[in-house]
């Protein structure tokens, strides 16, 4: 299943166009009917003559909702640059046709629209001549121009073709294990709840499937899915998706947010990315300029650290550093683009190439630089890094198998990634059958392992820890997951795995005043009576059973049946005394 979108400006009959290729009419807001303008993003799908459907995305061609356009195009994978035939090329045609460019859009076609109003050929011809000019050198150098009246229905039938042609060779989207759905738009429906809708990459979702929006971390159930409105067991990657999520509020989702699996994704602020800069921009970019960084669905304001060197001039590429306002969720290879917020201008984009860099980096070191354009070149290392993140904690053949690397290149890649701590090994085996985890897995995993432990430990100051088996029912994780991370953790010493209950170290059953009281009642109870003492029952509402468990615990108190409790003093004197019998007799 694929998704593609149209581009162009305004008022050139991208809405119309949709409309006649799909019966759907794309805008949904009583304003953009009365204006007769796209103002958000719409929506259409058809079936191809060959079975397939295709899902359509509208974005609007004013310039002033250039940026509501930036969020739905960067999931497409074709391209229709819409140009009316009577206007001819336009300012928001250039900077579409920019922003296809810097986002790679990987095929599309070129649509005259609004032939009706312009029959002469010779004008036609003309408009062609301009548009083959001002493609070239882009990704759409070459492209079929193909002449429609969406008003007349001319021209339709031969473009729905050329779409399937166009596509018909393109791969479908890749099925990563690593689900993501970047958030376009959100709504209520009465009787369901929140229903959020985007293109899905990487993986697949099934109803039923446990997510997580990022970057807030609210967690959430998938109630249902739909695609083109018709409900589905399941969404694959490349299609318009849209998600019935339970258990989340739609106000705590704003656009740009991303629903994907818990642990598979995390956000952030700060991000190392190849840039180019467009040729028409009004004045180069200096470091610390403040800029709109686009990615996926989500927006937010930059500050830009230009590495290597002083400043980027129109149509120079270079590396950058960018820190966020907001926290975002990309990864390796995801395309960008940059804008100034006033006046609003294009500046240029490129792709990521680090979403989680250690820090800030230096802006002159060489090594720097050097790391980046290997990381761009991506290496072996960086594969299998990949691999490991879409299988979370994995036996190493498994990875290797995802990560398609001939063997000695992964066996050298693998080494690489444990050296730097990338990858963990949770086991210490050679062996090829033993768990690894990708380093950001790890620490969400760690983390949960060791809050749990924690909680517990506030929750239940008077218990030594958390049982095993509770902890590993609550985590919900695989039994060798489980097993195999839990004694990780207990030989670095950041937990203590003892008779059956988990603890952190340095944690002692202590009493606050109010239960030292009660402590001391009880112990006068057992003294006043040493070999006649309260029940376990009697000594529970005295002192209650937390701190009663706690003595026995402690061993100061020992049960010697399901109802009788002795001190640990009166336990041993009579120990003491029986053994003394026995000998004497």
């Amino acid at each position: 299943m694929r998704v593609i979108g149209t581009a162009g400006h305004v008022d050139h009959g991208k809405s119309t166009l949709i409309e006649a290729l799909t019966g759907i009419h794309p805008d949904r807001l009583k304003e953009e009917k009365a204006r007769e303008m796209t103002i958000e993003l719409g929506f259409g799908w058809l079936t191809l003559p060959n079975g397939e459907e295709l899902g359509i995305v509208d974005v609007p061609g004013h310039r002033d909702f250039i940026e509501n356009m930036l969020s739905g195009i960067g999931g497409i994978d074709a391209a229709l640059l819409v140009i009316a035939a009577d206007e001819g090329v336009m300012p928001q045609t250039t900077e579409h046709l920019a922003i296809l460019d810097l986002l790679q859009i990987p095929a599309g076609l070129i649509v005259l629209t609004k032939t009706d109003l312009a029959s002469d050929s010779g004008w036609l011809d003309l408009v062609e001549s301009e548009i083959r000019s001002t493609v070239s050198d882009t990704v759409l150098d070459g492209a079929p121009i193909l002449r429609v009246s969406a008003k007349t229905g001319d021209g339709i039938e031969e473009l729905i073709h050329a779409i399937e042609n166009l596509l018909q060779d393109k791969p479908t989207r890749p099925d990563l294990n690593r689900p993501r759905l970047p958030i376009d738009r959100i709504f209520s429906m009465s009787g369901f709840g929140t229903v959020v809708t985007g293109t899905l990459r990487d993986g697949k979702f099934f109803v039923g499937d446990d997510v997580e929006i990022l970057p807030t971390g609210i967690k959430g159930r998938i109630r249902g899915l739909q695609t083109h409105k018709k409900k589905e067991e399941s969404a694959v990657p490349g299609s318009r998706t849209a998600v019935n999520i339970s258990g989340v509020d739609t106000e705590l989702i704003r656009r740009g947010d991303v629903v994907a699996h818990p642990g598979q994704y995390q956000a952030t602020r700060r991000i190392d990315a190849r840039f180019k800069a467009l040729k028409d921009i009004q004045k180069p970019l200096m470091h610390g300029d403040e800029v709109k960084f686009f990615v996926g669905a989500s927006e937010t304001i930059a500050t830009l650290r230009i590495l290597g060197t002083e400043e980027i001039k129109a149509g120079e590429e270079g590396w950058i550093q960018l820190e966020l306002r907001d926290p975002v969720v990309a990864s390796r290879g995801d395309r960008y683009i940059l804008r100034r917020p006033s006046p609003g201008e294009t500046l240029g984009g490129g792709a990521v190439i680090d979403h989680q860099p250690k820090g800030r980096h230096k802006r002159f070191d060489a090594d720097v630089i050097k790391s980046l354009e290997s990381l761009a070149q991506g290496t072996p290392a960086d594969v299998l890094f990949e691999a490991a993140l879409a299988l979370h904690a994995a036996p190493i053949k498994e990875i290797i198998t995802k990560s398609r690397l001939e063997a000695s290149a992964a066996e050298s890649a693998l080494q690489e990634l444990l050296a730097n701590g990338q990858i963990i090994r949770l086991e210490d085996s050679a062996k090829n059958d033993a768990l690894v985890i990708a380093r950001p897995h790890w620490e969400t995993l760690e983390a949960g392992m060791m809050g749990l432990v924690e909680a517990y430990h506030r929750q239940y100051p008077l218990r030594r820890g958390v049982p095993r088996e509770e902890m590993k029912s609550r985590l919900k994780l695989a039994p060798k997951v489980f097993n195999t991370s839990l004694s990780y953790l207990v030989a670095g010493h950041a937990l203590i795995d003892e008779r059956g209950v988990v603890s952190k170290p340095g944690h002692e059953i202590q009493f606050n005043g109010q239960d030292q009281t009660r402590v001391q009642t009880l112990k006068r109870k057992f003294e006043a009576n040493p070999y006649s003492p309260p029940s376990i029952k009697e000594c529970q509402a005295e002192a209650g059973e937390e701190v009663v468990n706690a003595l026995i615990e402690l061993g100061e108190l020992v049960p010697v049946s399901q109802d009788v409790v002795f001190h640990k003093k009166d336990y041993d004197k009579m120990v003491k005394m029986i053994e003394t019998h026995i000998r004497e007799h």
